[in-house]
């Protein structure tokens, strides 16, 4: 990790300079790790503490005396930074891509997908699940079946609303696979429903993404959508 050149600048400000001369975007659910440089997680880990530990002071929770509170601070930078939102901070996992030698062009469909986020706007849980539904053609490369939840994790561990989520998603998956069409369906609770605001306990977003044949051919669509909904009854 390089040493700053001006000592009150944080490892968080060297991270966002890279990312700015690179003109390149970080949004809450952007990946930002190839401009991470040796020992820039740890150091971000530790000014998250700090900043975390002056949010609980804020709140007027005594964190000295409070013996459930006193390591708070970096239970939570650990936890964002390693786990909730890991998808920021790391690379995309390796997926070993396999030939379409026998030619499939049948309909695949991989799910249900446990999913986990949080979203952007109040940093509540999402949970829920995915479906994603394949048509390849000759030169579609072949997944297994489990990098599909690896790249679903990937995705999801950041903080995300759930209609760009499941965009990022299908742009993945179209790169990675290249099929003729792709189609990828979310179901998910906001905990920001449930938590706060009006409180409601029912309330499911459900939304997908077509792309390429699932797009054109509704044939092939109405058979994607009712085989999902045969496994859902």
């Amino acid at each position: 990790m390089s040493k700053p050149d001006n000592p009150n600048e944080t490892v968080s400000d060297r991270i966002r300079g890279r990312l700015k001369a690179s003109r390149k975007r970080f949004h809450a659910n952007d990946n930002i790790s190839a401009f991470l440089e040796p020992g820039d997680l740890e150091a971000l880990l530790a000014e998250v503490e700090g900043k975390f530990k002056s949010v609980l002071e804020s709140l007027v929770i005594d964190t000295e005396s409070d013996h459930n509170t006193q390591e708070t601070a970096r239970r939570v930078a650990k936890m964002y930074l390693t786990e909730v939102f890991r998808g920021r901070y790391t690379s995309p996992p390796p997926v070993t891509e396999f030939p379409n030698a026998a030619a499939l062009n049948e309909l695949m469909i991989v799910g249900p997908i446990t999913i986990r986020s949080a979203c952007s706007h109040h940093f509540c849980p999402i949970m829920g699940k995915l479906w994603v539904g394949l048509m390849p053609n000759e030169h579609s490369n072949l997944i297994g079946l489990s990098k599909y939840s690896r790249l679903a994790e990937w995705v999801m561990s950041r903080p995300q609303i759930q209609e760009e989520a499941i965009s990022q998603m299908a742009d993945l998956l179209m790169e990675k696979v290249r099929p003729d069409g792709l189609a990828v369906v979310m179901e998910a609770d906001h905990f920001c429903m449930h938590w706060r605001g009006v409180k409601d306990n029912e309330t499911m977003m459900i939304n997908s993404v077509m792309r390429g044949s699932f797009l054109k051919d509704h044939h092939l669509r109405s058979e994607f959508l009712s085989l999902l909904k045969q496994r859902s009854s």
